[in-house]
């Protein structure tokens, strides 16, 4: 177990538009406002497709992280998640959970690391920005190199 006292910074409130790409318009959002790092409690989100980690396979090993995606249409979503600064590029790495409801199938939910989205009607989440201390996701090749979101230098 890691812990470390966090300080908070500016919290925001933001929207995204209909039709953006969810993790682009996240991106943009960060750059535009210096927001390096911080987490997000909640959005709520109408979503026209979106990818999410997940597979109908056999897995042969069920300790191992699952890489696969299974795209949903026509959904409402809520979710949270962190943020970490990408100390090689300069953006962020964001990491959103997300339950969707498929409208067409009597709301039936499907719940999973969101892998991307397209924006339908409308996003609302809130973005609190951590000033300290340094949020990095650095990958850990002896967990099956799944990036791990660490505190400090």
């Amino acid at each position: 177990m890691r812990a470390h006292e966090l300080t908070l910074g500016r919290t925001f409130g933001v929207t995204f538009d209909h039709g953006d790409d969810f993790m682009t318009a996240l991106s943009d959002f960060c750059r535009e406002n210096g927001v390096r790092q911080g987490y997000i409690p909640m959005f709520l989100a109408g979503f026209a497709e979106a990818e999410i980690v997940g597979t109908c396979e056999k897995l042969e090993n069920p300790d191992a992280p699952v890489w696969s995606k299974v795209h949903l249409a026509n959904a409402e979503a809520m979710g949270c998640g962190t943020i970490a600064a990408d100390t090689e590029t300069g953006g962020i790495l964001p990491h959103i959970h997300t339950t969707l409801g498929l409208k067409e199938r009597s709301a039936v939910g499907h719940t999973s690391h969101l892998l991307s989205a397209r924006v339908q009607f409308l996003t609302e989440m809130l973005v609190v920005e951590v000033t300290s201390p340094s949020m990095t996701r650095p990958r850990q090749p002896r967990l099956y190199d799944v990036p791990l979101l660490t505190f400090g230098a």
